[in-house]
């Protein structure tokens, strides 16, 4: 099916020849001046699927000037230069040489860059990002104040959030197989995905981008991630509208896989307690008012249902990890903390919208459930045994 897609594709948007050759064995040059930020560091970074890797940094002189030079990825990849908290992202396909120009103090705006029409198109949705969130900051400091009521709210930051997603649909629907496309995906609003793998609009756009790059780079971790994101996406979204079984066309897809410290600083991987147990993965922070009251429920399901293959995989995104630790060790279930808090790039995957957050996987390790009702969780997990 996804290589019938993938030809429809192509009908499309036609056969992109040269947007990212094939060898690795050339270096990717990345140069420029940054004014007025002499003394100041500003650090090469590589963005990767779950982690941040500083590859470089460089103290800008009066000058300004820097040169970066490495080997070329395998495949389409993110990175992005940090100074004092700005950042500036952009994607290397091909051995290339791409020139930025910025200004220290408006470091993530204002820049130039050349030589990557990529990279450009990433400027583009930077922006539109940045504009969101403004105009979010805006309009909650408005309710707070009680100047906008519930409905005009939740209305509002629909229309806002819509503005930049059309922004990101130009480039995903254009080119489904650029970076750009990727990156739009993946902007966040507060903290959370623009794009909701739930919701049966922005499937599709996630399908798009994930046909696309399964095609062209199908080795590639992002077409992996990217692959299992859509198939799950429509796989909640079918049993959502209780489609019958025999009406779903699409092969079976495993969880996307969490690893992280558990309270001894071992790591813990979601795929070692999913084996053969339904699990109940729970996205929380104990320092939450809610908290206690949550993991009291937790705890009559854990004693209810523990002895039938049923585990709970808790993770903590407190950014105290000393509260974390005091808590999860009176806990009986399987506890992790990700210290990236509320820049998780874990919960964005999982496309966590607002803590807690609770998904249910079977024994395959299908995701058969977002949990939006714990009232009904005791039922939920009784079906799934």
């Amino acid at each position: 099916m996804v290589r019938q897609i993938a030809a429809r594709w192509l009908m499309a948007f036609g056969v992109v020849t040269g947007l990212f050759t094939a060898c690795n064995d050339a270096d990717f040059t990345v140069k420029g001046v940054v004014s007025e930020a002499d003394g100041q560091v500003m650090y090469f970074e590589n963005v990767g699927v779950s982690e941040v890797v500083t590859l470089d940094s460089v103290r800008l002189t009066a000058a300004g000037k820097f040169k970066f030079s490495r080997e070329r990825p395998k495949y389409p990849d993110f990175y992005r230069f940090r100074l004092n908290n700005q950042w500036i992202n952009f994607s290397i396909d091909s051995t290339e040489t791409v020139v930025f120009s910025a200004n220290a103090g408006t470091f993530a705006t204002s820049y130039t860059v050349e030589g990557s029409e990529n990279s450009k198109a990433i400027k583009a949705i930077t922006l539109a990002q940045l504009d969101a969130n403004q105009a979010i900051g805006k309009l909650q400091k408005e309710y707070e104040r009680g100047l906008v009521n519930d409905t005009l709210y939740r209305e509002q930051m629909l229309e806002i959030a819509e503005t930049y997603k059309e922004v990101g649909r130009k480039y995903i629907y254009s080119a489904p197989m650029s970076t750009a496309a990727y990156f739009a995906l993946f902007q966040k609003i507060n903290g959370l995905l623009f794009f909701d793998l739930y919701d049966k609009n922005d499937s599709k756009a996630y399908g798009a981008v994930a046909t696309s790059f399964d095609y062209y780079y199908p080795e590639s971790p992002r077409a992996k991630h990217l692959h299992n994101l859509a198939l799950q996406s429509i796989k909640v979204i079918r049993r959502q509208r209780a489609l019958e079984e025999e009406k779903i066309n699409i092969e079976e897809v495993s969880y996307l896989d969490i690893s992280l410290p558990d309270i001894k600083g071992d790591t813990l991987s979601l795929s070692a307690v999913a084996r053969n147990r339904v699990v109940l993965i729970n996205f929380t922070a104990y320092q939450s008012e809610w908290s206690p009251a949550l993991n009291m429920e937790l705890a009559d399901l854990y004693a209810k249902y523990q002895a039938k293959g049923f585990a709970i995989y808790q993770v903590s995104l407190d950014n105290d990890a000393h509260l974390w630790k005091n808590v999860s060790s009176r806990l009986p279930w399987f506890c992790v903390y990700d210290s990236e808090s509320v820049y998780s790039q874990i919960a964005a995957l999982y496309n966590v919208r607002q803590l807690p957050a609770l998904f249910l996987l079977d024994r395959k390790g299908n995701l058969v459930k977002r949990v939006d009702d714990i009232t009904k969780l005791d039922a939920d997990i009784k079906s799934i045994l």
